[in-house]
């Protein structure tokens, strides 16, 4: 058999294969989700240059939820908004536990003056956010 020849068949091999690849469901399993923080651990005070490590604890509503990091935002030069963010997995047997976790991330103190940390608590009836609040002066 030529070389010519066999460039057909094997086309016709490798559009099979592909076409056997096809996903049926490609709707997403999980989202992103906010996760609720209910404390922080920073220290009294920063000194500027250092970096610290910020404990946090927040809540694992089920077991279909997993952390992912943190988003933090500059809402101002020395104000941080925090926000633990979660992905939530869905069509998966979770547990219904809830649980408190505790993580961390680094900060790095750049600015003099007095740093404002709000921490996303949630949101009430009205559906407007909530957040737990911690000044901490730089030295």
């Amino acid at each position: 058999m030529s070389f010519k020849r066999s460039i057909p068949i094997l086309l016709c091999f490798l559009v099979l294969i592909f076409q056997s690849c096809k996903f049926e469901d490609d709707q997403a399993n999980f989202r992103f989700v906010p996760l609720q923080i209910v404390s922080a651990d920073l220290p009294e005070s920063f000194t500027l240059n250092e970096t610290y490590e910020i404990r946090v604890t927040y809540v694992r509503p089920s077991g279909c939820f997993f952390f992912e990091g943190f988003d933090i935002t500059d809402e101002a030069t020395t104000t941080r908004n925090v926000v633990a963010i979660g992905s939530e997995f869905y069509q998966e047997s979770c547990t219904q536990a809830v649980e408190e976790l505790e993580t961390s991330f680094n900060f790095i103190v750049l600015y003099e003056g007095t740093y404002l940390f709000r921490f996303w608590n949630g949101e009430d009836e009205n559906g407007i956010d909530q957040y737990i609040e911690i000044d901490v002066p730089v030295n």
